[in-house]
This record gives structure tokens, C-alpha cells and sequence, in this order.
């Protein structure tokens, strides 16, 4: 079977100085149970306590060692394109050539406001997303890139020293945009990161092929990667009682049947037993989907990595 990647997106929340213990720990078990990749959202404030995504990453940089550790995704609005290619080049060097970079256009408007960051349209948005990566694969591989731009621009940059992973680390862009997004994908991305239904997520990926070829771009050179939840039991009765118990813990207010939520689950997640489980993910990818964001909606707990320890079985069969 094609080459197949499993990447586990860990959460970011701290509500102590503890947890970022536990969240190392954590880390350096999903590298010992052979998973490809660690990644971290990039988020300031969501209505709860986190780190910051790229002090974590680098801070992980020195205590993995075979892992690679990437951001799902960073948002384009936080940092300097130049500084981020900067901040870039140096944590591929301190990792030893494991960063994978993924960046995408910015979502949420009340993060960015209550940070004083400015929140434009989606097309302004994708225009700035499209001009840092213009500069940042620059940076990467030329010695003084200019660049002027209607959002940013560079004079003679000094872009010494390069990123250690040749031309430069793989570019992941995640988003979904029929109309922006994936425009921008088509030009600069080494890999495509959706989410949401697979039906969907194949009409994209159709969507996405065709700008590739009005580009003259192979589709075949952006990897897919697809954003799902876990949940995976021994028994199928494991699976309905914790079900039913992740709809009580819903929060208040959240009005829907039970049917009709789970109906919501069933379309994000892989859901079943090991076998259930591998059956599903060999049918995803005989859709042409080789690379698997394995997400969480919390806080890593022992149940959860007990899922992440069950589903790496899984894996070694694919």
C-alpha cells in the first residue's frame, strides 16, 4: 500500500504548570509508539488557558529525537513573514531537519481582536497568507531576496542560515476556501490539510486539482492529509457507553438530539474496534488521502492516549 503517515495534533491547553509536563511526557510517547509527526494549533486565546505554539515546538525540538514536530496550522497574522522564515530555518536546525511548517490565512476574529491584531475579509486575509509565502520560501533559499508587496515587503534580507531540510521544510497550508484557500495551496503547498465530512473533502480535492492544472502544477505533488477525531475500543459496547457520556458532558446550551450529534461524530471521526478502525482508514486512502491528522478536542488524559496506544497498532498494518 502507498506510503502512509499518521500525525497525532496534540492540544496546547495548561491550566497548571504541570500539564506542560504532562504534554512532554505525552509527546515522547507518541514518538516511542511511532507516529510520524507531532503537531500544535496556533492559537493565543480561545476561551481557555494555552501555550504559546511555537515556544512549545522549539522547547520539543530538544527533547525528541526522531519525531518530526510541526504547527497545525499557524496563523499568518501573528508574525512578520521575514521573522517567521527566521524562526523557521533556526528550529529546523535545532531539531536536526524535523520541522514541518504548516501556516494558514487566520480564522477567528475574536482572538485576533482581543490581541489588538487587525482581522480583514477572507480575500485580504489569503492575499497576506500569499505574499508571506512568497517571502518565506525566499528567505529559505536565496542569499538577500527583495520583495515589495502590497501587505509586506523585504529589502536585501540577510537569510543566513538556511533551513538544514532541502530546498526547505515541507509547507503545509490548511483550510478548506474553494474560492482563496485553495488557490494559494495549489502555488506554494507541499501538502493539503482539510477537515470536515470525506464527501466534502473530496469535492475540494477536486477543486484543488483543477487549480493545480490551470497552473500547470502535477496534483500529484501536494500530499493530502485529512483531519479526523479518534475514537477506538475493544468492544463495540465501549464505544456506545462513552458516546452516550461525551453527549451529557456536552455544554450547557448546546441544543441537539442525540441522533442528531451523532451524526456530527460519525462524519469527523473513525470510530469502531482495531479492525473497524484499519478498515476505515484503508478505504480513505484508496481515495488518494496518504497522511492522517490524528485531532483532540482536550486536553491529552489517560484515556486518550490509551485511544493513541490502541490506534498505533492499527497503523503498523497499513
Amino acid at each position: 500500500m502507498t506510503d502512509v503517515k499518521f500525525t497525532v495534533q496534540l492540544s496546547a491547553r495548561c491550566n497548571s504548570p504541570n500539564d506542560w509536563e504532562t504534554l512532554k511526557t505525552v509527546a515522547l510517547q507518541c514518538e516511542e509508539l511511532g507516529y510520524d509527526t507531532i503537531w500544535f494549533g496556533d492559537h493565543l486565546a480561545t476561551g481557555d488557558s494555552r501555550l504559546e505554539c511555537w515556544t512549545i515546538l522549539s522547547a520539543l525540538a530538544t527533547y525528541t529525537k526522531n519525531i518530526r514536530i510541526g504547527s497545525m496550522v499557524l496563523c499568518n497574522n501573528f508574525r512578520n513573514p521575514a521573522l517567521l522564515a527566521k524562526m523557521a530555518a533556526s528550529l529546523d536546525i535545532i531539531s536536526k531537519g524535523r520541522l514541518e511548517f504548516g501556516i494558514g490565512a487566520g480564522g477567528n476574529k475574536d482572538e485576533h481582536e482581543s490581541y489588538g491584531y487587525d482581522f480583514p475579509d477572507p480575500r485580504v486575509r489569503i492575499r497576506r497568507l500569499r505574499e508571506s509565502l512568497e517571502i518565506i520560501k525566499r528567505m529559505w533559499t536565496q542569499d538577500r531576496p527583495s520583495y515589495h508587496g502590497e501587505y509586506y515587503h523585504i529589502e536585501k534580507a540577510l537569510s543566513a542560515p538556511r533551513p538544514l531540510q532541502k530546498p526547505y521544510p515541507p509547507i503545509t497550508i490548511g483550510g478548506g476556501g474553494e474560492r482563496y484557500t485553495l488557490r494559494v495551496v495549489a502555488r506554494y503547498a507541499d501538502r493539503w490539510n482539510g477537515f470536515g465530512p470525506l464527501s466534502q473533502y473530496l469535492q475540494k480535492m477536486k477543486t484543488l486539482e483543477n487549480y493545480c492544472t490551470q497552473i500547470g502544477r502535477n496534483p500529484s505533488e501536494i500530499e493530502k492529509s485529512y483531519y479526523l477525531m479518534l475514537g477506538i475500543y475493544h468492544i463495540k459496547s465501549e464505544l456506545g457507553e462513552r458516546l452516550k457520556k461525551d453527549y451529557q458532558n456536552l455544554p450547557v446550551g448546546y441544543a441537539t438530539s442525540y441522533e442528531n450529534w451523532l451524526q456530527i461524530v460519525q462524519a469527523r471521526y473513525i470510530l469502531g474496534t482495531p479492525e473497524e478502525c484499519l478498515s476505515q482508514i484503508r478505504s480513505i486512502v484508496d481515495s488518494g488521502i496518504t497522511h492522517f491528522v490524528i485531532g483532540s478536542e482536550r486536553q491529552v488524559t489517560s484515556t486518550r492516549m490509551d485511544d493513541l496506544r490502541l490506534f498505533s497498532e492499527v497503523v503498523k498494518k497499513i
